[in-house]
């Protein structure tokens, strides 16, 4: 019964605009989120790709994009443009923020940061502290959802590659998906408040 629930709402998502996927996935609904993922992973994945110039970058800026989308969706509003171009402005801009760091690292391997880092040094540490964050929030999942997710937002398939990756039925795969994903925004939100707190 659960699993037809989720299958039928997974066609309804397919139907729906952006902004409404978008408005959803703000709410928690890893359907919806997915759905946005399936239309613009690959989009986003290559246009990172085509500015770092290297893979392993480009799929932790897709990870990082999907995940700013996810806890700042209430952020975007659609008089200043589609979400498309919204989520491939943030691409661009974690794209040059990865290359102009991997410059400076290169420039000055051993130097120390300063205590009081520049915007886009700051950004970049932001980000890393966030990666961070999600793989040890990942490692406490399940290994069934922890396999899904890393599936999806990781190394790119839809959720119909994966299902048949693993053998798992469709429905089976949303619902893991959704699972470990409030699993995970609960994590990362105990995570932001207990950091906030110290």
């Amino acid at each position: 019964m659960r699993a037809r629930a989720m299958q039928q709402q997974s066609e309804t998502t397919e139907h729906q605009t952006d902004h409404e996927l978008l408005h959803q996935a703000a709410d928690g609904n890893t359907v919806a989120l997915g759905q946005l993922y399936d239309r613009y992973g690959r989009l986003v994945f290559s246009v990172a790709l085509r500015i770092a110039g290297d893979p392993g970058s480009a799929e932790e800026i897709t990870q990082d994009v999907f995940l700013r989308l996810w806890q700042h969706a209430d952020r975007y509003r659609a008089e200043s443009g589609s979400l498309v171009a919204w989520m491939l402005t943030i691409t661009q801009r974690r794209a040059i923020d990865e290359l102009r760091s991997r410059r400076s690292t290169s420039r000055r391997r051993e130097v120390e940061l300063p205590e009081a880092l520049p915007l886009g040094e700051r950004d970049h540490a932001e980000h890393t502290q966030q990666r961070i964050d999600v793989q040890q929030a990942l490692a406490t999942l399940p290994s069934a959802q922890r396999a899904v997710i890393e599936g999806v937002f990781f190394d790119g398939l839809s959720r119909q590659e994966l299902a048949q990756r693993i053998g798992s039925p469709l429905p089976t795969i949303h619902t893991r998906l959704r699972l470990g994903m409030e699993k995970l925004r609960a994590l990362l939100s105990d995570e932001q408040t207990s950091t906030t707190t110290e």
